[in-house]
C-alpha cells in the first residue's frame, strides 16, 4: 500500500506540474493581456509583500512527521492525538495572529510601498491586501491536515487535490477577467479554492484518515523540544522569503509595478521549476524519517539520496536546456511585447538553483537528524548579503539585476557549502552523489548540439514552429537518456510505469 501510494503520488505529482504548466502556457498570455502589464506588477508586488505573513508559521510544518515518525514507531497512539491537537491550536492561534498583523499591513500600505504607486494603483492594491491575508490565514490551519495526510503516506489523495486545483484555478478565473473584475477576480478564486481544499481536508482526516484531536493535557516540554527543532528551519524560512521575495519588493520601490511584471512572469517560470523538482523529494520525507528513527544508517541515505537525485536532475535538465535553447522566442510569444527581459530573468534563476533542487531530499534528511542548524544561519548571512548586492544590480541592470543578486547567494549557500556540509557533518556520500551525476554528460552531446544548431540556424516565428523545435528536441534528449545516461533501474522504472498504463487502457 505505501509503495503504491508514493508511486501514485510521484506521477500525479508529474501529472499536476505538467497540466499547471499546460493551463499556464494558455492561461498566462490571455491574462496578462486582460490584466496589463501595471496590474499584473501590482499583483505580484501586493502578494510579495503579504508572503511575508506566511513566516508567522515558524517552522512548524516541518516538524510534525519528523514527530509523528517518532511515536508512530514507538506506537504510541495517544501521543500523536495530543500532538494533533497540539498543532491544530497552534496554527489556529497563528491564523488569528496573521488577520491581525495583516490589518496593520493594510492601515500602513501607504508606507510600505513608499511612492512606487500611483493613486488608483493604491486602492486595488488595499483590496488586494485585504483578500491575500484572509487566503492566508485560512492555509495555516489547512497545512495540520496537510501534514496528517502526508505522514499517514496518503500521497494520492494529497495530489489529486493540487491537480484539481490546477484545473479549477484558470477555468474559474476567466471569466471573471473578462467581466473587468482584474487582479481582485483572480484572488477571489484563489481564497475560493483555499476554503473548499480545507473542508475537503478536514471531511478526509477525519472520515477517511479517522484521526483524533487531544487538546487537553497539553505537552509544554514536547512544544519546547519542538519549538528548538522548528526554530532553525524558521529561519530557513525567512531566508527564502528574502531570496525569492525581496527582489520583486525592491524592484516595486525602486523602479515602479511594471519591473516587477518583468521579474514577476521570469519568476513564474522559475516557481514551477522549483515546484516540480519538490514534486518526488517530499514522497520520500517519511521514509527520511522513517529510516533515521529506526536505524540512522547513512548508506541507505545515500543510496535513496543518489536515486532520487537522478531522477531530478533528468527531469530538470531537460526542462533547463530546453528553455537556454529555445525559452527566448517563448518568452516572447508567451508574455507579448515589454516582457523580453523576462527569458534572462528566468536564465540566472533556473540555473543556479539546479544544484540545490537535485539535492533537495538532504534538507529532509538533516531535519530527521536535527542537523539543520548551521545550513540556516548560513543562509541567513548570505540572503542579507544578497539584499545589499541586489539594490545596485537593480539600480543598473533592472529585473535582471534583481535575479543576478539572487543567483550569487544561490551559488555561494547551495553549491559551496551545502555540499561540504553534507559530506562532513551529515555523512552523505556526496563524491560518490557527484560521480553518479557525471555520468550523464554523454547524454548531453546529441542534444546540446542540436539545441546550438536550432538557435543559430532556425529562425522560429510562431508557436508551431518553436512546438516542433520542442518536440523534436525533447525526443532527441530522451532517446540520448535513454541509451547513453539512464542506468537499469531507471529504465526498469520507466517500463514498468509503460506496462501499468497499458494493462489500465
Amino acid at each position: 500500500m505505501a509503495v503504491n501510494q508514493k508511486k501514485a503520488g510521484v506521477i500525479l505529482s508529474y501529472a499536476s506540474e505538467v497540466i499547471k504548466i499546460l493551463t499556464s502556457l494558455i492561461y498566462t498570455p490571455i491574462m496578462l493581456r486582460l490584466l496589463g502589464q501595471s496590474e499584473y506588477g501590482l499583483y505580484q508586488l501586493v502578494y510579495s509583500v503579504v508572503s511575508y505573513l506566511s513566516l508567522l508559521s515558524l517552522g512548524f510544518t516541518a516538524s510534525y512527521v519528523r514527530y509523528y515518525a517518532r511515536f508512530k514507531a514507538q506506537k504510541k497512539d495517544n501521543e500523536i492525538s495530543r500532538l494533533n491537537g497540539m498543532f491544530l491550536t497552534i496554527f489556529l492561534i497563528i491564523s488569528g495572529i496573521s488577520i491581525i498583523c495583516g490589518a496593520v499591513m493594510i492601515v500602513n500600505i501607504r508606507s510600505i510601498f513608499a511612492d512606487g504607486l500611483t493613486e488608483s494603483e493604491y486602492g486595488t492594491a488595499r483590496i488586494l491586501m485585504i483578500l491575500m491575508v484572509f487566503n492566508l490565514s485560512v492555509t495555516f490551519p489547512n497545512s495540520v491536515f496537510n501534514c496528517i495526510t502526508s505522514a499517514r503516506e496518503r500521497f494520492f489523495f494529497q495530489r489529486l487535490l493540487t491537480v484539481l486545483q490546477n484545473l479549477l484555478n484558470p477555468f474559474l478565473t476567466l471569466p471573471l477577467l473578462i467581466l473587468g473584475y482584474g487582479s481582485v477576480g483572480m484572488v477571489l478564486v484563489t481564497t475560493f479554492l483555499t476554503l473548499a481544499k480545507l473542508g475537503v481536508n478536514i471531511w478526509y482526516t477525519f472520515r477517511k484518515l479517522h484521526e483524533k484531536f487531544v487538546f487537553n493535557n497539553f505537552n509544554f516540554s514536547l512544544l519546547k523540544e519542538i519549538w528548538g527543532f522548528t526554530f532553525f528551519i524558521f529561519l530557513n524560512q525567512i531566508i527564502d522569503q528574502i531570496n525569492w521575495s525581496v527582489d520583486r519588493f525592491l524592484l516595486g520601490r525602486i523602479l515602479g509595478s511594471t519591473m516587477v511584471a518583468v521579474y514577476g512572469l521570469g519568476a513564474q517560470i522559475n516557481t514551477m521549476y522549483v515546484q516540480l523538482s519538490s514534486s518526488i523529494s517530499t514522497v520520500f520525507v517519511p521514509k527520511v524519517n522513517r529510516i533515521v528513527a529506526e536505524s540512522n544508517d547513512n548508506k541507505e541515505l545515500s543510496k535513496l539520496f543518489t536515486k532520487i537525485g537522478r531522477v531530478q536532475f533528468i527531469v530538470l535538465s531537460l526542462i533547463m536546456t530546453g528553455f537556454i535553447f529555445l525559452g527566448q522566442p517563448f518568452m516572447a510569444f508567451w508574455g507579448g511585447k515589454g516582457y523580453e527581459n523576462s527569458y534572462y530573468v528566468v536564465l540566472w534563476l533556473i540555473i543556479p538553483v539546479t544544484i540545490p533542487l537535485i539535492q533537495n531530499l538532504g534538507i529532509e534528511i538533516q531535519r530527521a537528524k536535527n542537523m539543520h542548524q548551521a545550513r540556516s544561519v548560513v543562509y541567513f548571512c548570505i540572503a542579507v548579503g544578497n539584499v545589499f548586492l541586489s539594490i545596485p544590480l537593480i539600480k543598473k541592470f533592472g529585473p535582471v539585476g534583481a535575479a543576478m543578486g539572487t543567483a550569487a547567494a544561490l551559488f555561494a549557500g547551495n553549491v559551496l557549502f551545502m555540499n561540504w556540509f553534507y559530506h562532513k557533518k551529515i555523512g552523505l556520500d556526496i563524491p560518490s552523489f557527484w560521480k553518479s551525476i557525471i555520468k550523464f554528460t554523454p547524454a548531453f552531446i546529441a542534444p546540446v548540439a542540436l539545441g546550438i544548431a536550432i538557435k543559430m540556424f532556425v529562425p522560429i516565428k510562431g508557436w508551431l514552429m518553436l512546438g516542433c523545435c520542442a518536440v523534436v528536441y525533447s525526443a532527441v534528449f530522451c532517446g540520448s537518456m535513454w541509451l547513453l545516461g539512464m542506468n537499469k533501474s531507471e529504465k526498469e522504472m520507466i517500463m514498468g510505469m509503460v506496462k501499468k498504463f497499458k494493462r489500465s487502457k
